[in-house]
């Protein structure tokens, strides 16, 4: 990226094209009031708001007037909570993994504790990582009104089978929201094979600012919530928004979607175009991170924690007889960037703290072999 570092943490966020820096900057300079009112520069935000909206659709093939946004993951998921009417906190309530990030977790905790409500959980395969979907045939229940889950992990990298989870929600009524923060930058997404009645995503996982969306399945859905707007006459989308999304980030989301679908030389719609780039990513990554599973398993002294497949390129790795942070600093020192003591369920299920903690690396579209390279030239040094 022009610094001189490796940076292997793309799970606390990727790193920012140029393109997308520029348009946030040009963003700031244009749209300094936000969008609603009569003035030009009021016009031309609700103009970028549009756009962005339309952007995030597009990736996902939705509803561009089912695209809400926030400030950050937990902020949107906090925004939901929220807004869910309360005969959504009734019953046996709501369905949680340990599988996923805290964002999709604690909002949810916060609601039903405040709202009385039960919580059951989805528990995570220890061998594999994974989150085995056959336990949410008795989880779910006819009681069950919220499910939450993720697409795939930001530890183990392991992907969740959403399909047989939705059948199970919806036939229980429930409202499904998947959280496919982890999987959007690496994995072609379509809304209605998801099945979710929302899905969660963060732009600066795929080089966009810090921005999150929910988007909804459909407007009936959105419309059955709970305006939660600091204006309340906000219509659409805009209910779910607490305050309006500044339209300089929103520049930068459409810059970095537009990034995304140009990664190849395509012609056609922009959805047309995110798809092939999507799947050229895909198979790019999926290659390097079977490299990199595969050279840190050729290091003895190095243990990936679950599946070898099936998986976005996200990995954590334990070093025998060194601490996470003792591993994460040597990387630290010599130009590459990792993560480590995650808050993470899944792993602390796993049981990795008992071992000193776990290192998490995540590839994005700048990686090379010659990065995965230097990671074990230097993780070779603790053999």
């Amino acid at each position: 990226m022009g610094d001189g570092w490796i940076h292997l943490d793309s799970q606390n966020g990727s790193q920012i094209p140029d393109a997308v820096a520029s348009a946030v900057s040009r963003g700031i300079r244009s749209f300094p009031v936000p969008a609603g009112g009569l003035s030009r520069q009021a016009v031309a935000a609700a103009a970028v708001t549009t756009q962005a909206r339309q952007a995030v659709a597009d990736l996902l093939d939705a509803d561009a007037d089912c695209v809400a946004f926030g400030p950050s993951r937990a902020a949107v998921v906090s925004a939901l909570v929220d807004a869910l009417p309360v005969t959504r906190w009734m019953g046996d309530g709501i369905v949680l993994s340990r599988l996923d990030d805290e964002e999709n977790i604690v909002p949810w905790l916060r609601g039903a504790a405040r709202h009385g409500s039960s919580v059951r959980w989805a528990e995570v395969d220890v061998e594999q990582g994974t989150l085995p979907p056959w336990q949410y045939s008795h989880l779910v229940t006819e009681r069950t009104t919220v499910v939450a889950v993720t697409l795939a992990s930001s530890t183990t990298g392991a992907i969740t089978d959403i399909g047989q989870i939705a059948g199970h929600a919806h036939a229980a009524g429930a409202l499904l929201v998947v959280d496919a923060t982890n999987a959007a930058p690496f994995v072609p997404l379509t809304m209605s094979e998801l099945g979710a009645d929302v899905v969660i995503v963060s732009a600066e996982r795929w080089g966009g600012p810090r921005m999150a969306a929910m988007v909804f399945a459909d407007r009936a859905c959105m419309d059955s919530l709970t305006n939660v707007s600091l204006n309340p006459r906000a219509v659409g989308p805009s209910r779910l928004e607490v305050a309006a999304a500044p339209a300089a980030l929103l520049s930068g989301v459409v810059a970095s979607v537009d990034l995304l679908a140009g990664l190849e030389p395509e012609a056609g719609s922009r959805r047309r175009r995110l798809m092939m780039s999507m799947d050229s990513t895909y198979e790019y990554l999926q290659r390097l991170a079977f490299y990199l599973v595969s050279s840190l398993d050729s290091l003895g002294h190095v243990h990936v924690i679950g599946v070898d497949t099936h998986r976005v390129p996200l990995v954590s790795f334990l070093v025998r007889g060194v601490t996470a942070e003792k591993v994460a600093k040597r990387l630290n020192d010599n130009g590459i960037s990792a993560l480590y003591d995650v808050p993470s369920r899944a792993l602390d299920a796993i049981g990795v703290r008992d071992a000193g903690g776990a290192v998490s690396v995540g590839l994005g579209v700048y990686s090379t072999p010659y990065e995965v390279d230097q990671l074990i030239r230097v993780l070779g040094s603790f053999g």
